[in-house]
Formats: structure tokens, C-alpha cells, sequence
């Protein structure tokens, strides 16, 4: 096995805002905002409290770079949606598909999520660029889709302001996974609900359900 490269000291450098945010992701899911002590973040990383500081000046703003940081991965789903090609009883699913192992499958997901939660009213305006910067843009994808099916008369004429409803299951089964995750036997059968899912509400989509 050849030995590892040795990260020079530029690359260290590069590679600690990351590492900081990676640990401090880990400390605030597991003691809470309130709970994580900047100290603990930096042990993680084998480095002292002031080294965390010289990057974020505070643990406010570090646990907002960690937020942003983490939610990259919906813009990287975003991209994806755009290549999906096909109708929009198709497309549909398959965005949700996207979503579903984004959210419900995804632990780094589901923590975020926790955590949003869990210190929303101590953050609001963060909360608020959240929902904006990467939320937002999902449901209006969700609604276009809907939209298009309308217009091409795969769907049947309905208010396409509803993608509230429409991701409620894939939100409902991350926060049972939040809760029950690791206590239930057996554990659930993702394909066997990403089956039902589709089926209720495509066909409830259609001018003429199958």
C-alpha cells in the first residue's frame, strides 16, 4: 500500500476552515448551541481555541459558516434536477427521488435539519437566508414541474401551490427517522415507500390516473 502524501503546510492551512466546520457540525448536533464549547471544536481538530477564532471570530458565526457549509449539497441537487429530461409525470418523482435521499437518507442532512430546528429562534435571520438560498428554489422547481404538467394536460387543472403537501411524506419520514432512527425493527423499506409515495400522488396528478 503506498503511504499517504504528507499535506504540506499551504495545503494544512487550506484544509482547516473545513475541518473546524466538520467538527463543529459534530459538536453542535451533539450538546445543542448553547452546549458546544469552542474548545471542544478545536480538540476535534488537534489545534487550540484560538486557531478556531483566527477563522471564525465567533461561535455565532461559526455555527452559521456551518449551516451554509452543509447545505451545499441542495444546490448540487438543484443541478442535477436540470438534467433530468422526460415528462413531467417522470420528472416528478425523480426530483423527489433526489430529494428524498438528500433529506431522509442523508444523516448530515437530517442533523442539519434538527438543528435548524432546534435553534431557529435563536437565529432567525440565518434561518430565513436558509430557507431563500436553498429551500425556496427546490419548491419552485417543484412547482414548475407541477405547472408544466398542468399546462401539457398530464395533470389534471389543480393549484400548483401546494408542494407543501407534495414533500410532506419525505419530511414526515425524516423526522420518524430523527426520532425512531436505530429503534425500530424491522428497519423501514425505503423502496416499498418511495412506491407508495408515487403512486398516491402521481395518479392523484393525472388528467387520467391509471
Amino acid at each position: 500500500m503506498a503511504a499517504m502524501k504528507k499535506l504540506t503546510r499551504a495545503e494544512q492551512k487550506a484544509l482547516r476552515p473545513i475541518q473546524i466546520l466538520d467538527a463543529a457540525f459534530e459538536e453542535f448536533v451533539r450538546c445543542g448551541f448553547a452546549g458546544t464549547r469552542v474548545e471542544d471544536i478545536a480538540d476535534r481538530v488537534g489545534v487550540t481555541k484560538g486557531t478556531v477564532y483566527v477563522y471564525f471570530e465567533t461561535k455565532e458565526k461559526l455555527f452559521e459558516a456551518m449551516i451554509n457549509h452543509f447545505s451545499v449539497p441542495f444546490h448540487e441537487l438543484l443541478e442535477v434536477a436540470g438534467g433530468l429530461s422526460g415528462k413531467a409525470a417522470d420528472r416528478l418523482p425523480s426530483l423527489l427521488s433526489l430529494l428524498y435521499e438528500q433529506i431522509a437518507e442523508d444523516r448530515t442532512t437530517r442533523e442539519l435539519i434538527r438543528l435548524v430546528i432546534a435553534e431557529g429562534q435563536r437565529f432567525p435571520d440565518l434561518i430565513d437566508r436558509h430557507h431563500d438560498e436553498f429551500i425556496a428554489p427546490i419548491i419552485a422547481k417543484i412547482d414548475a414541474l407541477i405547472l408544466e404538467g398542468v399546462e401539457s394536460g398530464e395533470f389534471r387543472k389543480i393549484p400548483v401551490e401546494f408542494s407543501d403537501l407534495v414533500v410532506a411524506p419525505i419530511l414526515t419520514r425524516t423526522v420518524l427517522r430523527l426520532i425512531f432512527d436505530d429503534r425500530r425493527e424491522p428497519p423501514p423499506n425505503k423502496e416499498a415507500f418511495l412506491k407508495a409515495y408515487f403512486d398516491l400522488l402521481i395518479n392523484g396528478l393525472l388528467a387520467k390516473p391509471h
